[in-house]
Order: C-alpha cells, then structure tokens, then sequence
C-alpha cells in the first residue's frame, strides 16, 4: 500500500497534476491540504473515474482537507473530537476550520491535517496553533491507548520545523513562528505519545525539505523547510518498508510550494 500526503495549494488550480502523479507513482491512499474549495467545488468526478473514492471537508476558498482512496474509505470523521475552533474577535464564538478529516484507508486510520501557521509569535493564531496541537495530541494519544495494536497515520503539513536541520537558515527563524521552542516541544510530544516521523529514516537530512517559498527563488537556491510529515503508531511504523520527498514533483509550471511525502508500507501478514 502507498500513501501520501501533499499540500496542493489548491486542487482545483492542480487537478491534472494530481492525477498524473497519482497515476505515475501508483499511490494508492492520497491526504491532501489547502485544497482551497467548497465541498461541492471539489472535483469528485476526476477521481471518481480512475477508481478512487474522495472524502474532502471544505468551507471556503480558504484551508480545505481531503483523502482519496482506491482501497477503502470507511469511518470518515471531519474534525477530531477537541479540535478548536477561531476567531480573532473575543466577542465572536470560535468557528472549527477545515483543518483535520479522518478515514479507514485499507485498513489503516488516515488523518489529513492542515496545522495552523501561527503567522507570528505575538499573533492570536500561534496560541491558537499550539492549543490545536496539544488538542490533537490529546486526542491520538487516547486513541492509541484504546487500541494499541490500532494503525494511525497522522499526515500533512504541521507548519513546524522540529529541528535546525530542517530549514535552510535557523537564524533567518529565529523570533519566527515554525521554529520556536513551544511548537517544537508540540510537535515532539507526538513521539512521546507513541507516534513515530516514519519518513525521516528513509529520507535524513541536513537539506532535505517539503517546503520552499515561492519568493526570492527560494527553490532554485535550495532555501527550503522540512515541514510536512507521516507520523506513525507502532502498528503503522512497523510496516513501513520505504519513504520519500518527491522533490521533482515541486518543479515547473503550477507546482504546488510543497512536494508530495510517500510512505510505502508491506501487505498485511508481512
């Protein structure tokens, strides 16, 4: 079984890409972010024909998850259950964004996440994020208590750096959301809630990025950060046979600022 995770920034703008790269790679589970589109907007039919079964909550032209799969998609759940909701105003009631969805994806129980950017240290939204965080930490750390043995693959783009060798300049961060010590003390307390980055043994860094700026070519000078991953459970981390960051797939004409990550994991009874 191959699945990945891609922040497409916009699906309706990179449909043909998606496909064929889906079609080219054999992907069997894809989770996207920032599909930037209504639920009805989506394009349901392009994945529809080539076998694929589309769960996707989208409310805006803003934020938007999804998950296609050829090999099941039972139990979809939009939201975690503590997910919170935001609102700049104080006086407004929190709205939930359309930033998780859940779904049993041939036997493994896939969340897309589309972590808050926190958009600066003094900025509602980083409190925001690291309440978001620890909500969904919580909320793994439960499931994974009430069924060890339970496959859960916690994909997307965390907007969190965890260490220095996943930006291109730790200076450049420093006094900037992605990198701070309490989004990476977040991030890490995954690991302590059994919760394994099932990709970075098969793809180490220093260098080694999923995200680059469209600005100031980020990308030709190879100023990227490493912020897109596939946390495993036990259960999942135990089939992973190969990992990788499709870093082509980030070039030419109306890439997405992010590459695709794939996780290969063996058939059942391996």
């Amino acid at each position: 079984m191959r699945l990945a995770t891609w922040n497409v920034n916009s699906v309706r703008a990179r449909t043909d890409r998606i496909v064929d790269w889906m079609q080219r790679t054999g992907t069997d589970v894809l989770a996207m972010q920032e599909t930037k589109c209504k639920d009805e907007q989506f394009p349901h039919e392009r994945f529809g024909e080539l076998g694929y079964q589309v769960a996707h909550v989208g409310l805006s032209q803003w934020n938007g998850v999804a998950i296609v799969s050829r090999v099941g998609l039972d139990d979809v759940q939009i939201g975690f259950e503590d997910q919170p909701g935001f609102s700049k105003d104080p006086e407004i009631s929190p709205a939930l964004e359309a930033r998780a969805i859940g779904a049993t994806c041939g036997g493994v129980r896939v969340w897309s996440l589309y972590v808050p950017n926190g958009r600066a240290l003094d900025d509602p939204h980083y409190a925001y994020k690291l309440d978001w965080l620890a909500k969904l930490r919580a909320d793994a750390q439960t499931w994974l208590s009430a069924n060890p043995d339970q496959q859960i693959a916690l994909v997307g783009d965390w907007n969190v750096a965890p260490t220095d060798d996943d930006v291109w300049d730790p200076a450049f961060f420093e006094g900037k959301t992605h990198t701070s010590q309490a989004e990476r003390d977040a991030f890490h307390s995954f690991a302590e809630a059994g919760f394994t980055d099932v990709v970075r043994p098969h793809a180490p860094g220093p260098g080694v990025y999923t995200y680059w700026d469209y600005t100031q070519l980020r990308f030709p000078k190879k100023q990227g950060m490493r912020i897109d991953f596939v946390l495993g459970s036990p259960a999942l981390a135990a089939r992973v046979t190969g990992a990788e960051i499709d870093r082509n797939e980030r070039k030419g004409k109306g890439a997405s600022d992010h590459a695709p990550v794939i996780v290969d994991l063996a058939d059942e009874g391996w």
